[in-house]
């Protein structure tokens, strides 16, 4: 079994759920008292957030970097981004180490095209959702991307940041997602892709009329299957 590097902190509401996907993956392919070979990298998300606002990629790029070769360092042989947005420096991170980086943006198309969806909705943090580092992979991988309008984007992205990494789960909140959904279907999305590790603690398979995606878990998956081989 090959040791799993986590570069989690993006919040920790999300690591957590990494952390015991990772594990519960594990032991049911493996049985028994079977748990991940892992290392964790908790960064302080404060402090990345205001980067995000800033626009100081390169800077919060560089912060992923350092824990990504202090995994490394550790012993891990492959990598994890804990984050969807983050994935922005995705390529930043994976130049500073020499072990793979796993994209969750791959992992989750992958699943996508195997369900035989082509087109789908795409909630995540405004980042993720109106810039291209991540839409763009996905329709790298075929598929067709629909987002939110501009005011549920907005919405969207606010429950992200101020409730659900601060672990507050609302019904109000999981309403409007639903209702966001709803809307993402009716312009044509064959299944929506939940794009923020946090959004999984918030709606899932029984909020949507269409299959959802759920990335964390999508990406856990594909750590634990490389992991194993």
């Amino acid at each position: 079994m090959r040791t799993i590097g986590l570069i989690g902190g993006m919040s920790w509401e999300s690591t957590a759920e990494y952390y015991r996907l990772l594990n519960e993956l594990t032991r049911d392919r493996l049985g028994g008292l079977h748990s991940a070979r892992c290392v964790v990298y908790s960064v302080d998300f404060a402090e990345i957030e205001q980067l995000q606002v800033q626009g100081r990629w390169a800077e919060a790029g560089e912060i992923l970097a350092d824990a990504a070769r202090a995994l490394a360092a550790a012993g891990a042989d492959l990598l994890l981004i804990g984050t969807n947005t983050m994935h922005k420096v995705a390529d930043q991170v994976a130049a500073a180490v020499p072990i793979p980086l796993l994209h969750l943006a791959d992992a989750t198309a992958d699943a996508v095209r195997a369900a035989g969806v082509t087109r789908v909705g795409l909630l995540g943090t405004a980042f993720t959702m109106e810039q291209d580092f991540y839409r763009g992979r996905l329709a790298g991988h075929g598929l067709d991307v629909l987002v939110p309008e501009p005011e549920d984007r907005a919405l969207v992205h606010r429950v992200i940041y101020d409730e659900l990494c601060l672990g507050v789960v609302d019904d109000r909140s999981r309403k409007e997602y639903r209702r966001i959904i709803e809307n993402l279907v009716a312009a044509g999305a064959e299944g929506v892709i939940l794009g923020c590790t946090e959004i999984e603690l918030l709606v899932g398979p029984k909020d949507s009329p269409v299959p959802v995606f759920p990335t964390t878990r999508l990406h856990a998956e594909a750590a634990v299957r490389a992991a194993q081989q």
